[in-house]
């Protein structure tokens, strides 16, 4: 299927794909809304403030490498937002090697991040096009505030700490009952990957710009580990992430253990198929249109070498407002001009930190870091 469409969202029925469609309507770029169902994606879509603005068309297409190949030939980029994504993933990523389109997602599973680079980053890079999964507030906005540290020269560890007010879309909680039952979470440790220990417990942290202490998780471990493993100024890399609200982070291992006990017998397809039906019933309705000044976010990290500190620190908001920029602002760059980096690659190595701050800063969704360094 040859188009004049130069984007297309896979998966723009969901909370995030819509929020990607309207940012991609804030950058005056036409786009494909993609998915497994017109019915839904036309709800979705007709709620996108000023939608009529920008040239769309609404495309419902079989979850099959051979319909998507045909779907994404002629466009430049594909944002996918169609999670578990270690589960739903490949196809995409085959067909848009099939196709010659970069490739974008949302994900924090790093099962699936090790699976695109060690699979198909070295077959992207000889294509000259662009691998980037886990282009969303969870972890750009994270590793935005580790690259703002590393321009002091003489760190090797991250220290990295994420947190937000609100609650998860209905992917997003399937997506981290999938990740806790079926994959292993790792942290960096002089350039190895460590697993985390499996008891699922929390961790008590300090949160900064308040006098509680909070709760986190390794949270499947994330994206930093990954990215970071082939950064020569990085060693050493431990995340944790959580949400404001104590009492609901003290139910999550509750949660995440029932899960994991109840499916650890089964078949892999039947694990997919409880382990959704268990997500539905955690949250089954889509949040309400973030508020920011209920919906916050902070990422906080703390870089050290040797003989030297640094700590910085980004106060945000709507943290899936920032993951919707985020994709439409890595469109909009890929079409203007090639990324700093073809493969597999994060969001910072293809696009700069400095980049993505501007644009973030720019429409409102962070405040102005606050960095500290000792030398």
């Amino acid at each position: 299927m040859s188009n004049d469409k130069p984007v297309v969202v896979y998966g723009a029925s969901g909370y995030t794909g819509r929020l990607v469609c309207e940012y991609l309507r804030e950058f005056n770029i036409p786009f494909i809304a993609a998915g497994r169902d017109k019915s839904r994606l036309q709800e979705a879509l007709d709620k996108v403030p000023g939608i009529d603005t920008v040239e769309h068309e609404i495309v419902e297409v079989a979850h099959d490498v051979g319909p998507l190949t045909e779907l994404f030939r002629g466009a430049s980029v594909v944002c996918n937002t169609v999670g578990p994504f270690s589960q739903y993933g490949h196809e995409v990523v085959q067909s848009c090697l099939a196709a010659g389109a970069h490739y974008l997602d949302t994900t924090g599973e790093q099962d699936w991040l090790i699976a695109c680079d060690e699979q198909y980053g070295s077959e992207m890079a000889e294509r000259g096009l662009l691998l980037s999964p886990g282009i969303a507030q969870m972890y750009t906005t994270g590793e935005i505030a580790a690259n703002l540290c590393l321009e002091t020269p003489g760190m090797d560890t991250l220290d990295i700490q994420v947190f937000w007010k609100g609650f998860p879309t209905v992917a997003s909680t399937k997506t981290i009952l999938v990740n806790a039952a079926l994959s292993r979470a790792y942290y960096l440790e002089q350039n190895e990957y460590v697993e985390w220990p499996a008891d699922g417990g929390l961790y008590d942290v300090v949160v900064p710009g308040q006098h509680e202490i909070g709760l986190a998780l390794p949270w499947g471990g994330t994206s930093h580990p990954v990215w970071f493993k082939r950064d020569p100024r990085v060693a050493n890399v431990k995340v944790l992430g959580g949400v404001f609200n104590r009492p609901l982070m003290l139910g999550v291992p509750q949660i995440v253990q029932a899960v994991i006990e109840q499916v650890k017998d089964l078949p892999v397809e039947e694990k997919y198929r409880v382990l959704t039906e268990q997500a539905a019933a955690v949250r089954s309705e889509m949040p309400p249109r973030e508020n920011p000044r209920v919906n916050t976010s902070l990422d906080s990290v703390h870089a050290s070498g040797p003989l030297a500190r640094a700590h910085c620190v980004i106060y945000g908001n709507c943290n899936y407002k920032q993951t919707g920029l985020l994709q439409a602002f890595a469109a909009n760059s890929l079409l203007q001009a090639p990324p700093k980096r073809v493969g597999f690659a994060s969001a910072c190595q293809a696009f700069g930190h400095r980049e993505l701050l501007g644009v973030l800063r720019g429409f409102g969704l962070v405040a102005e870091p606050v960095l500290t360094v000792h030398r």
